[in-house]
């Protein structure tokens, strides 16, 4: 494997060392009911769910509790922990929990009482004044130019081949999985994965000697199976060493390339094109480009499938100013769609939008699954060990956020078919 050396993942766990915390210990020891303040202000913005919240005095405070929605508990063992969420939002929370000032028995319903309630909280738990200000700018200097997006994209998928095949299912598939019944998911991550795929390459219709080109191939189980349903021609775009060497184990030779190449660079005419959950590493900025290529490389009439999340329109400018728990330790550059800005950019291009279909809590199945094999992973001594406790608690975290997030239904996944026209 070329996998990362010594302490691997450390790059993602000082991410946001330049977040200062001295100032906010000083304030949550001296200013009780600044605290009692911000709870305040959750309370007021919980529309729907209950907040138990245990307090460092020993107290217990009920917040919401007005309709129904997720039912959570939170124990603060500092009162600073708020002063953090206050002032540097999700960041802050993250750091807080990281650092022994709250806790909770079940982390994911307080992520989906949050996401619930997100446009009523407003910026309560958004990052504020100095502290949105540097997360924004650590956020810009990782902007998705050419050598950015490689930068960024090697910080998370070059963690090591030997870590994803842990706790992903076989054909290694790092995005939403599709289950005959998000609730009940009897048929197991690996056929639901294949569902997922199915309902992808359905959308393009291939046909025998056709071109396929994959926007982001990750570990090439699209192409796999997309090979195995027709005798086409396949190309896959990756900036992932790993994730090359990988794809290029699997696929056969004489009917698959991988390139290590930007979408930007690609040339060629296809048939048909994927991206499966990689425009979320594209950025706002670069929405343009990206549909641009798309367009560029299709054969008129030709189709795209692209299965992408994306964040309630009624919050996405918050979301945008500023730069969240996801952005800041683990995906460097990453940023959510806006649907409707990124449909109208589309549609700019000279791309018919069809047949959107969502599935956000299959997304949270999915995260639960695969929070499930990783610590069937740890439980078994399978981590290698170069990743040390402080990854594993921000890689449990990370799978619990996002849980939660699709949970709280304020967070999305969807596939959409464009075509050229």
């Amino acid at each position: 494997m070329n996998a990362m050396n010594h302490k691997r993942g450390a790059h993602l766990v000082r991410a946001a060392r330049w977040m200062p915390s001295g100032w906010a210990r000083l304030w949550g020891r001296l200013l009780a009911p600044f605290g009692h303040r911000i709870l305040d202000r959750i309370d007021a913005g919980l529309d729907k769910g209950r907040l138990e919240a245990w307090l460092p005095d020993g107290s217990i405070r009920v917040l919401g509790a007005r309709d129904d929605g997720p039912v959570c508990e939170v124990r603060l063992r500092n009162w600073h922990a708020l002063v953090r969420l206050a002032t540097g939002g999700s960041v802050g929370w993250y750091q807080a929990w990281a650092a022994g000032e709250w806790d909770s028995p079940d982390p994911v319903p307080l992520f989906a009482l949050f996401m619930a309630n997100a446009r009523t909280l407003g910026r309560v738990a958004r990052a504020r004044g100095p502290m949105r200000w540097l997360a924004r700018m650590a956020h810009g200097w990782h902007a998705n130019s050419r050598t950015g997006a490689k930068r960024n994209i090697s910080a998370h998928y070059d963690l090591g081949n030997d870590f994803y095949a842990l706790w992903l299912d076989e054909g290694m598939n790092y995005s939403s999985a599709l289950f005959a019944d998000a609730g009940d998911p009897q048929e197991g991550l690996e056929a639901a994965q294949c569902a997922k795929i199915d309902a992808a390459l359905d959308r393009l219709a291939l046909k025998d000697g056709d071109r396929l080109l994959e926007i982001g191939c990750g570990w090439g189980g699209f192409a796999r199976h997309a090979m195995e349903r027709s005798d086409i021609r396949y190309d896959g775009l990756t900036l992932s060493t790993e994730q090359a060497q990988w794809a290029r184990s699997r696929l056969p030779a004489e009917r698959a390339e991988i390139h290590l190449t930007d979408y930007r660079d690609a040339t060629g005419a296809y048939d048909a094109i994927a991206s499966i959950e990689m425009v979320e590493a594209v950025g706002r900025e670069y929405w343009p480009d990206y549909l641009a290529a798309i367009h560029r490389l299709l054969k008129p009439g030709g189709r795209a499938v692209i299965q992408y999340i994306s964040i309630d329109d009624a919050i996405f400018e918050r979301y945008a100013a500023s730069a969240d728990f996801i952005q800041t330790y683990i995906f460097p550059g990453g940023m959510l769609l806006s649907e409707s800005c990124f449909r109208a950019i589309a549609e700019a291009q000279g791309l018919e939008w069809r047949d959107r279909h969502s599935f956000g809590q299959h997304y949270a199945t999915t995260l639960r699954l695969w929070r499930e094999r990783f610590d069937a992973a740890l439980d078994e001594g399978h981590l290698p060990a170069a990743f040390d406790e402080k990854f594993v608690k921000l890689w449990r975290y990370y799978l619990m956020y996002c849980e939660g997030g699709f949970a709280g239904g304020g967070i999305d996944v969807a596939q959409v078919t464009l075509v050229k026209s």
